[in-house]
């Protein structure tokens, strides 16, 4: 009778109309006996609650299907990096990541090698069937020379496509990793061996050691178009060849490394006494209030909203502030996401703000139709354009760039726009609580913060005696 390890589910749903099936690799795969072998360990070790098993893509995409623990499904090739957060951010858990020979050494290649540099603190699985198993049969990195596949038909040409990738062999290069060793499931014997691999790899993440490493070279009959039988031949007469088996490092008998200890300050030490709110009790009465910032980079986008956000942090508000800018920064469309609340934030984000202070046509067309109903637009009034706002949106066109250019400091049309929204009652701040930030902002440059401040004032007057 065969047992099932506790460590899987008790039935594999699959979303399809046949209900449960047993598991969706094709027989004679390797990667149903590498399942039974880690689920047996997170048992075995008394780990299986602490557990978090990070899935790939590829044919171990489904692995939530089978494993009774924890899941997170990275992107195509990121299970080490996703592996890497989850275990920095939860230091108490025991976290797998587990890819295939197309996931890890190819596209996902430079996230496991690093992961592997900086000896992150989880165990990876990888599974070289020397082809990509899901998506039809392609040349993988780790495809042996000669080897036919639906992308090499006459045989992998190692003077066209390079050599077959040894993981282990590069990462053993490596300082940090703790344990790195290549096994095999073709035969009873080397499965054996392989259940060790898999028990010390997950020893050494319940014990904080450290990252390690196990290779597993597995059978893919279907894409091989071999039988099973064949299959595990090909593993040990071609493959191993290739791929030689056994232990690169094992310092698991070592202490495990920590992190060195990261310097804290208190909040007074970095705003000094007296001159922050920060650690005051919010104003729950305050309501929640979003603002978009947009224009091109260069005009001070993201400069506008940190110094509202850093504004309304000091008076004890809580804040988000959320940059969104393309490859070309300057001269690019540029904008940020500012939220102000007597509440905690739940997001960041601003798809329909209640405030948009737009110092451009483009950032004008794309965010004036998404302002939400009863919000404010304030915009250059130099801008040509026949707006048509949103029903009870009501907008207010301010000559930023024209005080700006008439006091001096072209670029300060984002300081012209604070004193615009501020005489207009659009945010919860005084002035002289803006004009603190707008100082500490231009600190050592005093003939700027001046001129700042004169043109905040002048954008405050020019709209109190030009009410639209």
């Amino acid at each position: 009778m065969i047992r099932r390890s506790v460590g899987f589910m008790e039935s594999f749903y699959r979303k399809d109309s046949t209900g449960t099936k047993a598991t969706h690799y094709c027989p004679g795969c390797g990667h149903g006996i590498i399942h039974k072998l880690i689920a047996e360990a997170i048992v075995d070790l008394g780990v299986q609650d602490r557990t978090i098993f990070v899935s790939p893509v590829g044919c171990g995409a489904f692995c939530y299907y089978y494993f009774d623990c924890g899941h997170v499904a990275g992107p195509h090739g990121r299970a080490s990096a996703v592996a890497t957060g989850i275990a920095r951010a939860l230091k108490d858990k025991v976290i797998i990541a587990y890819q295939g020979d197309g996931d890890l050494g190819a596209i996902g290649f430079n996230n496991a090698f690093q992961a592997a540099n900086r000896g992150e603190k989880f165990a990876c699985f990888f599974v070289n069937n020397s082809i990509f198993g899901m998506t039809g049969g392609q040349m993988a990195p780790t495809t042996l020379p000669g080897q036919k596949t639906t992308t090499s038909p006459f045989g992998r040409d190692v003077a066209q496509s390079g050599h077959p990738l040894r993981v282990c062999e590069v990462l053993s290069q490596l300082e940090a990793p703790v344990y790195i060793e290549r096994v095999s499931v073709a035969d009873t014997k080397r499965i054996m061996q392989a259940r060790k691999a898999v028990r010390k790899a997950i020893e050494i993440q319940r014990d904080g050691k450290g990252y390690a490493f196990v290779e597993f070279l597995a059978q893919c009959p279907t894409n091989w178009r071999l039988d099973a039988l064949k299959s595990s031949d090909f593993v040990t007469e071609e493959m191993e060849k290739y791929f030689p088996l056994g232990c690169f490092r094992d310092r698991s008998a070592e202490a495990p490394a920590s992190y060195a200890p990261v310097p804290q300050k208190s909040l007074a030490e970095l705003f000094g006494e007296g001159e922050s709110a920060r650690d005051q009790e919010p104003d729950l009465s305050f309501a929640e209030r979003s603002f978009k910032f947009a224009g091109f980079g260069g005009q001070g986008i993201l400069s506008l909203g940190l110094v509202l956000a850093e504004a309304a942090g000091r008076a004890g508000h809580y804040v988000s502030w959320f940059p969104s800018y393309g490859p070309e920064q300057r001269g690019g469309s540029a904008s940020c996401s500012v939220v102000l609340s007597g509440r905690e934030i739940g997001s960041p984000s601003v798809d329909r703000p209640d405030v948009l202070v737009a110092l451009n046509q483009p950032a004008l067309e794309r965010f004036l139709p998404a302002v939400h109903p009863g919000g404010v637009v304030v915009y250059e009034s130099a801008i040509q354009m026949e707006l048509n706002p949103p029903a009870g949106v009501r907008v207010f066109p301010v000559p930023a760039l024209r005080l700006a250019v008439e006091n001096e400091v072209p670029k300060a049309a984002n300081t012209a726009m604070l004193g615009a929204m501020t005489a207009l009652k659009l945010h919860p701040l005084g002035e002289e609580e803006i004009l603190a930030v707008l100082r500490d902002s231009f600190h050592g440059k005093a003939n700027l913060v001046e001129k700042n401040r004169v043109i905040f004032r002048k954008a405050l007057e020019w709209v109190q005696q030009n009410p639209c």
